[in-house]
């Protein structure tokens, strides 16, 4: 049996164009002499539909689009996914569902029985678990179907109480099929394999897994689809962050008995013929068909599921910076933007361009995601702005071949002050360098971390009216002219509030507020590393708001690479107050690092859309209270 694999990129609620390309892959497996052709889980209607789901409309419009589907399922199988309604009263009204058709007939639907529910998934909001288990069979072969999630109930701590293919292995099927929708972040695509390949060892059965690809707003999905045979050896692997397709013959395999398969579902491997195996594997080299064996050796189970992570407290630097973390995490930004401006309808970005790191990495990505022509910068230089972070900017902009401007904001500034003046008068409040950050709603307190917490000339609501100014003059080009500003905030910045809300806060998509600072430069060094695009001396200076003469980050905020790597155990890995202190990080530092984080939810709360590549990204996969006192 010849099996195609159709990784396709869809747009939610976008039925006619969805509809329109799982035809054109049904037409080319019909091409290519497939016997059966997959698409991945919620295909018709693209995933995540949210609440969307919630409109009949919306369902009808699913139905109609199957129907359509299922007049081109003549000649060949066609599984696609697509929401099917609960027929049973009780219960929620809908099951996320994979669907095969062929001859024309809905031969047989299975519904996701593990409905995630946490950090950017909400299934069991709109989803009824699925509770009856049935192979499906399709021309002498049995297949039992899976969607996402059913297939990453594993290890000792199972997050479900039922694994769908422990009832389905006792029908004795053939091969597993899984459809899924699984967002990348950047060791996730190894979380995945391990997964697939467990199932696979646990099973004894091959595994088709076929993953979505592209961007719905901050979500990204990789596709990274693949095939392992029944020994756990990778059979096929399709491409990462674009669209596939490919014909991959069902792996022989030699059956278990049923009762091998008792207690526990594992078969015992004989520790010769394994060796043996091994041995030949080892020797076996990657073909031009795709081939890349696994050693069957590797059967322990990672159960912290991120198998290429460094635990080391003292490596995570090195980890978050790691090349194949940051090549990936570029490639995933580049389709964030592309898809979000694609998808919905726009052509033209425009970035506040500083002269620093983070609006230089915006930069290039957005010109590599959407043309140089189509991404405009612009320049605002202050009157304490330096004059290399102007010629640094330019020398970017004509290095990458982008159209910019320079419009200077002093003028603009000193309006806003005399205007002020009467108000602000002589108040404590316009230096505030010893202000706390709880009552604070300009950016982070900037004399926090510095010695004394000396006030200058220039306050915090002062520096705050820099940045509005700014803000609202690449607004007003905005508007003007067509164009989305692309936020350049980070995330170690997100995290502590070091930003300023309606000013380097505003836009309509935050391409690096999931990007930790040091992960920004690694960035910018593989953006250069076929030459120099971005300035060196962007590189080496230290990093400034230049808001007030002389100012560095580092006057507000610890070293970043010590900053990170708090925020990464805190954010990504949940760690506590104790956890932290017991690395050997400074108590004092750590609390405060912490406050910063929990103090500035608020800010964070009206930011915009952030692309998302880590495993807990700020926004729909982060939910914690505005208003709390825990750690602030």
């Amino acid at each position: 049996m010849k099996i195609a694999i159709a990784q396709q990129n869809y747009h939610v609620g976008n039925f006619e164009a969805n509809t329109r390309k799982i035809l054109e892959g049904i037409d080319r497996a019909k091409a290519a002499g497939a016997d059966l052709v997959v698409f991945t889980e919620l295909s018709v209607c693209g995933y995540p539909p949210r609440d969307f789901l919630e409109f009949e409309d919306f369902i009808g419009q699913c139905y109609a689009a199957i129907d359509r589907i299922r007049e081109h399922a003549d000649t060949i199988g066609v599984i696609v996914g697509a929401p099917a309604r609960n027929p049973v009263k009780e219960g929620k009204d809908l099951f996320n569902a994979a669907w095969l058709l062929y001859e024309k007939e809905i031969k047989g639907v299975a519904h996701k029985t593990c409905l995630p529910n946490y950090d950017v998934f909400d299934e069991y909001r709109y989803f009824e678990p699925g509770y009856e288990w049935k192979v499906i069979p399709f021309k002498g072969k049995k297949i039992a179907l899976t969607i996402c999630e059913d297939i990453w109930n594993l290890g000792d701590n199972p997050l479900y109480r039922v694994c769908p293919m422990d009832q389905l292995i006792r029908q004795h099927p053939d091969l597993m099929i899984n459809i899924s929708a699984s967002p990348f972040d950047y060791d996730h695509d190894e979380d995945r394999k391990e997964v697939v390949r467990q199932n696979v060892l646990k099973y004894h059965l091959p595994m088709y897994y076929v993953n979505a690809v592209g961007s719905q707003t901050e979500i990204v999905f990789d596709g990274g689809s693949v095939v392992y045979d029944a020994k756990g050896n990778l059979v096929r692997e399709l491409s990462y962050f674009e669209e596939d397709f490919a014909v991959v013959p069902l792996p022989h395999r030699v059956p278990p008995l049923y009762e091998e398969l008792l207690p526990g579902l594992s078969v015992a491997t004989n520790r010769v013929d394994q060796e043996e195996e091994e041995r030949q594997l080892q020797a076996a080299t990657p073909n031009e068909e795709g081939w890349r064996p696994v050693t069957t050796s590797q059967q322990l189970f990672d159960k912290d599921m991120r198998v290429s992570k460094m635990n080391d407290p003292e490596r995570i630097h090195e980890y978050l910076v790691d090349e194949a973390n940051i090549r990936q995490i570029r490639k995933a930004l580049i389709l964030g933007i592309r898809d979000y401006f694609f998808k919905m309808g726009f052509s033209k970005a425009i970035i506040a361009s500083s002269g620093g790191v983070d609006s230089a990495v915006t930069l290039a990505l957005a010109c590599e995601a959407l043309g140089p022509a189509n991404v405009r910068a612009v320049l605002l230089p202050s009157q304490y702005s330096s004059s290399h972070s102007v010629s640094d900017a330019e020398q970017l902009s004509r290095n990458l071949g982008n159209p910019y401007d320079i419009i200077a904001i002093k003028e603009v500034y000193e309006a806003l002050l005399h205007t002020l003046e009467p108000v602000f008068k002589d108040s404590a409040g316009a230096a505030g360098g010893k202000r706390e950050l709880a009552n604070e709603p300009l950016p982070v307190a900037r004399a926090m971390f510095s010695a004394g917490g000396q006030s200058s000339a220039i306050g915090l609501a002062e520096e705050n009216l820099q940045s509005r100014a700014r803000g609202n003059i690449v607004m007003g080009l905005a508007n003007k002219f067509g164009y989305v500003m692309l936020n350049t905030s980070n995330k170690s910045e997100l995290s502590t509030g070091y930003g300023t809300l309606y000013g380097d806060m505003a836009g309509g998509l935050s391409v690096l507020g999931d990007v930790y600072k040091g992960q920004v430069y690694a960035l910018a060094r593989d953006i250069n590393k076929n030459g120099e695009i971005i300035p060196g001396h962007i590189l080496t200076k230290a990093p400034s708001a230049e808001l007030r003469p002389g100012q560095k980050d580092s006057d507000s905020l610890p070293d970043y690479e010590i900053l990170d790597k708090v925020l990464y155990q805190y954010i990504e890995r949940r760690r506590g107050p104790k956890e932290l202190i017991a690395m050997g990080i400074d108590e004092a530092v750590v609390r405060r690092i912490l406050k910063l984080v929990n103090t500035s939810e608020y800010k964070r709360n009206q930011f915009c859309p952030i692309i998302r590549v880590s495993c807990k990204a700020f926004g729909v996969g982060r939910r914690v209270p505005i208003v709390a006192k825990y750690l602030s």
